[in-house]
């Protein structure tokens, strides 16, 4: 097995092909297999399985190709989870936009993971429940029928005709999907959109472990270690000076979905019969921009409402004009934003930002309006204290998360994690009901791996700040004509010190379509030198954060693949470490400025 499948969070972009996301690293896989080869070399050189490795990686692959092979089945037939719930949760939604019965059964005591009436009230999906004693009892029924197995064992398949998905679940490791039959194959890929934006695939670690046990070369080892957990929150609640107790999730987007059903909830009990609008930036993060979108479509009384930050828009107007018109239809207003921005790397003035939020506003019947919650995505600068006493956003209703993915686990692991101010206690207790409800909490080697990495997190942000000024300042005189995002030297004294930057190459041609294609292909040749002269250091992929090296990318063509087109960057977004050759770096930069 080569290193990289277990330990890499973010994947390579240069040997990857989106169109054939799903199929090429398990076709190609399955042709070394053919061949009876299983060397490091030949399997180091499969392309990238996923965008992303919260959706699935190498090793997610080669589990569910092994389970199917094992019963027979085909390949995408077989989904891995972190999560117990969420596959449940993949399926109920398409079956609500299809209008479709969802029949849950189960034998034995009823799974401790499900909460029937939360998920009915909040998310909106309907269900009947049905116990059985064994999978011959099932009764026909028209609809879809689940069949939920509690018996820790990943690879049996014991599915029954009168069966459309069988889930496999473990107490320790996540979950096992089937999707049995091939009326049932145009349920694959919304199941991994689900996984995609809601939760992860199972980690690395526990696949591993899962192919371990399936091949008989090792038994169950996983170490719950209840000090790692302590030591995190502790070390969250030192960082951001937050009051509440962190929550902390598989995954930055995990928390997120976390925070969205969460504040739907507490709305759903204070403010009922209320519209509830999600104000979101259009082009911001994908993940963020499509999950709002997501859970919107699944209710009837959410929507989403834009909020233009980047560029010629400034956030606090916005924030404003968005606000102004909440009130006038005596909407629920919860607001999520990044600071900085990505990948403008913009701040917002933040003392007219808070006093945008705090204003009181009326109805039209001259009633108070509902006051916002502001959901901050600080994952950029997540040293930077918004939300404790005397902090900027210490008055108003505020949450901030972070994906531990970036800093705090320094890319050694995908998990994310939220806090509060002290406004939002009551909001911090729905979120984290909601977390486990989805089953959706770190595991025990994220916190591990977050336990021994963010004591030094604050360290590293400065020491990668400082090589990525040193950078930019570079990039400014050798070419001046690039026009560079990145925090002032103002903006760094109060504490904004983001490691990473969009450049704005210059360009030429005669129309605007020619000068758009010109630096496009230049973004593209920047990159492509960078990561053959460096490849030691400079990555083509999606990240920051990281320990080494230098991460390139192009956030119109990764970060935001779902954003609309005319939202998109086309711009090379740069992040860059606390340990690398900037030397190296800056005269590979200076043979590309002699070659344009």
């Amino acid at each position: 097995m080569p290193a990289d499948w277990l330990n890499l969070t973010t994947h390579r972009l240069d040997i990857y092909n989106e169109a054939l996301a799903k199929t090429q690293f398990i076709e190609q896989f399955e042709g070394l297999y053919e061949e009876d080869n299983a060397s490091q070399t030949r399997l180091n050189e499969l392309p990238t399985a996923y965008d992303y490795v919260r959706l699935g990686h190498p090793l997610s692959c080669v589990l569910e190709w092994a389970i199917a092979k094992l019963n027979g089945i085909k390949a995408d037939r077989v989904i891995s989870f972190s999560s117990k719930t969420t596959p449940i949760l993949a399926i109920l939604r398409k079956n609500l936009f299809a209008h479709k019965n969802t029949q849950i059964v189960y034998s034995g005591t009823f799974p401790d993971f499900f909460d029937a009436t939360l998920i009915k009230s909040v998310y909106g999906y309907d269900f009947e429940l049905l116990q059985v004693e064994n999978l011959e009892d099932i009764p026909s029924f028209k609809g879809s029928t689940i069949f939920i197995s509690q018996e820790d064992d990943l690879a049996s398949c014991n599915v029954h005709t009168n069966t459309d998905f069988f889930l496999n679940t473990h107490s320790l490791l996540g979950s096992i999907l089937l999707v049995n039959g091939e009326h049932n194959e145009n349920y694959i890929s919304e199941i991994q959109h689900v996984r995609r934006r809601e939760t992860i695939a199972m980690t690395p670690a526990n696949c591993l472990i899962a192919l371990q046990e399936l091949t008989g070369v090792a038994s169950l080892d996983i170490q719950e270690n209840l000090a790692n957990k302590t030591s995190v929150i502790d070390t969250i609640a030192q960082v951001t000076e937050s009051p509440t107790k962190a929550v902390v999730g598989s995954s930055g987007l995990s928390v997120q979905y976390a925070i969205m059903m969460g504040l739907i909830h507490d709305a759903q009990e204070n403010h009922k019969g209320k519209a509830i609008k999600f104000i979101v930036p259009p082009n911001c993060y994908g993940g963020t921009n499509d999950q709002a979108r997501r859970v919107a479509a699944c209710l009837d009384h959410v929507a989403v409402v834009d909020l233009p930050v980047d560029g010629d828009s400034d956030m606090v107007k916005s924030v404003t004009v968005v606000l102004n018109q909440m009130a006038k239809e005596d909407a629920v207003p919860y607001i999520i934003a990044e600071i900085p921005t990505n990948p403008r790397v913009e701040v917002p003035d933040l003392k007219k930002l808070e006093a945008a939020l705090s204003t009181v506003r009326k109805t039209p019947i001259g009633a108070t309006a509902i006051a916002p919650v502001f959901i901050l995505d600080q994952t950029f600068c997540p040293n930077v204290n918004f939300l404790g006493a005397n902090a900027i956003l210490s008055k108003v209703r505020s949450i901030s998360y972070a994906s531990g993915s970036k800093f705090p686990s320094g890319g050694k692991c995908t998990a994310g994690y939220c806090v509060g101010n002290n406004k939002t206690q009551d909001l911090m207790e729905k979120i984290e009901l909601h977390l486990t409800l989805c089953d959706n909490e770190a595991t025990a080697l994220q916190y591990e791996i977050l336990a021994k990495q963010m004591p030094s997190m604050n360290q590293r942000i400065q020491d990668a700040y400082e090589n990525t000024r040193a950078f930019v300042n570079f990039i400014k005189e050798t070419l001046p004509a690039a026009k560079i995002n990145f925090v002032s030297e103002a903006l760094a004294a109060q504490g904004f010190t983001p490691s990473v930057f969009s450049l704005d190459l210059p360009t030429k041609g005669n129309t605007p379509e020619e000068k758009e294609a010109y630096k496009r292909a230049l973004n593209h040749k920047l990159i492509d030198l960078m990561i053959t002269k460096i490849p030691q250091e400079s990555k083509y992929c999606v990240s920051y954060g990281q320990l080494k090296g230098c991460y390139w990318t192009i956030p119109a063509t990764s970060t935001q693949g779902t954003t609309k087109e005319g939202d998109k960057d086309y711009i090379a977004r740069v992040a860059v470490s606390p340990d690398l050759d900037l030397e190296r770096h800056k005269k590979v930069f200076l043979e590309f400025v002699a070659n344009i």
